[in-house]
């Protein structure tokens, strides 16, 4: 899909400044593929129909698998042109779609996903201080699909836990205390043989007398 409108050379280039940003941003949690300027390099599809947003992000995996769609944004292209066009394909994909606006654009980027009814994951603006570029998640839609970490689980890590048998008051220690008849039969001391022969001769001589 190629742009509605031609940006300016400059805005062209910090346009794309940004991408490659992103690009570094993500790639260690990513597979990114980038399309800047009129390049198409790695494409989404929708309906058999390839798009090609600025950021492809794709799981690392033999299947790259495309988790989210990135689309960055200048301030003359947030605008129902550009977003009809673009942001409402991007939308309908069965991915994550995330979009960075200028932060001055940020409201009249929410109005347009608002009024078109454009599926957008995460919003995010950018500015810039000096030669530095800073991003601000500013909305997260948590009823569309998110990016989600691409680190597989390796086999045999997992370890499977029991719930625990809740335990209740009072009866914490039962187990571990002797019943009370228990308790006496140990206390008595045991008859050892000298205590027995004391006895039977103190029997025979009382009946000697």
């Amino acid at each position: 899909m190629s742009p509605v409108l031609v940006r300016p050379v400059r805005e062209q280039l910090e346009h794309d400044r940004i991408i490659r940003l992103l690009q570094s941003r993500h790639r260690r949690r990513y597979e990114v593929g980038i399309n800047p300027g009129a390049e198409r390099n790695v494409s989404a599809k929708a309906r058999g129909e390839g798009l090609y947003p600025d950021l492809v992000l794709q799981s690392q995996d033999r299947g790259h698998r495309v988790l989210a769609v990135v689309e960055v944004e200048t301030g003359e292209s947030v605008n129902h042109l550009e977003s009809l066009a673009e942001w409402v394909p991007f939308g309908s994909l069965r991915t994550a779609f995330i979009l960075y606006v200028p932060s001055f654009m940020v409201d009249v980027a929410r109005r347009l996903c608002l009024q078109l009814g454009i599926q957008v994951s995460e919003i995010w603006s950018y500015h810039t201080v000096g030669d530095d570029v800073r991003f601000t998640l500013i909305d997260r839609n948590r009823e569309v699909p998110a990016p989600t970490r691409t680190r597989a689980a390796v086999p045999g890590r997992a370890k499977a836990t029991r719930p625990k048998a809740p335990r209740h008051k009072g009866t914490q220690r039962k187990s571990a205390a002797a019943p009370p008849a228990a308790r006496r039969k140990a206390a008595r001391p045991k008859a050892t043989k000298v205590t027995k022969r004391a006895r039977a001769s103190k029997k025979r001589a009382q009946r000697r007398k």
